[in-house]
């Protein structure tokens, strides 16, 4: 079946069981070798990048609906995502299905709900779904050279804009960092994350004054200098924090 039969089988099935004109875009964050990265998928129509994003069945919460979206178009599961912005320009997603007549339920105007989630890439194994050629981890570094559909690059910078607003009200690293890490790989998470260094003196002091690290009696061995402390997170602070903010930063 070609990907145009596709989707125009989906669109049979999706006007019984999703609600119409509002779907989800979940935008997962990862980070490795000191970059960002984030989850997409490349379709078999039109070839173009898209979020793993979907529709909202008719029996089904908004929340519940962007988990199970997650699993079925990446594998992915047992993520946390929270909301952060809603789309509706017109013809927002209309344009990307032009090669269709107006019954098609997926060229219907769409309001979408936008999630992120920051997670380490080496958690979850990718399965794309079946109307996709591939799911891949991308670097934002390389969004720029890549033809997207819809608009799901703008809101991916959103989700960006988002977490920079965040990062001093909320922690991040546990699901991005390593158990035991050290304070410069920490710096390097925070700083891909901005999109700008940070002074190592001041952020070693104000990310210790948060109470969300604990450090532990022993160093990374291996490197030509002298090693460095490792620490981890401290599972109740940062737990805290999380729920409560930060009062330090």
């Amino acid at each position: 079946m070609n990907p145009k039969q596709q989707l125009l089988q989906q669109s049979i099935a999706a006007k019984e069981v999703f609600l119409p004109h509002i779907s989800a875009d979940p935008v997962i964050f990862g980070f490795e070798h000191n970059e960002l990265k984030v989850l997409l998928l490349k379709t078999n129509y039109r070839k173009k990048w898209l979020l793993p994003g979907g529709y909202v069945r008719k029996d089904e919460d908004l929340d519940e609906a962007v988990k199970r979206i997650l699993k079925e178009r990446s594998g992915i599961t047992d993520v946390y995502l929270e909301e952060f912005g809603v789309f509706g320009k017109k013809n927002r997603s209309e344009f990307h299905f032009e090669d269709f007549d107006e019954t098609l339920f997926q060229k219907q105007r769409f309001i979408t709900v936008g999630y992120y989630a920051l997670y380490s890439p080496s958690r979850f194994h990718l399965i794309p779904d079946e109307f996709s050629e591939t799911c891949e981890w991308v670097f934002l570094s390389q969004l720029p050279e890549i033809e997207f559909g819809m608009d799901h690059h703008e809101i991916i910078q959103k989700a960006l804009f988002t977490l920079r607003q965040k990062i001093s009200t909320k922690p991040i690293g546990r699901n991005l960092l390593p158990e035991k890490f050290t304070l410069p790989e920490l710096q390097k998470l925070y700083e891909a994350v901005l999109g700008k260094e940070l002074n190592r003196g001041n952020f070693y002091r104000k990310i210790k004054n948060l109470g969300i690290l604990r450090k532990l009696e022993e160093q990374r061995r291996g490197g030509a200098h002298k090693a460095p402390d490792l620490y981890s997170f401290d599972e109740e602070h940062y737990a805290k924090a999380m729920e409560n903010g930060l009062n330090s930063w």
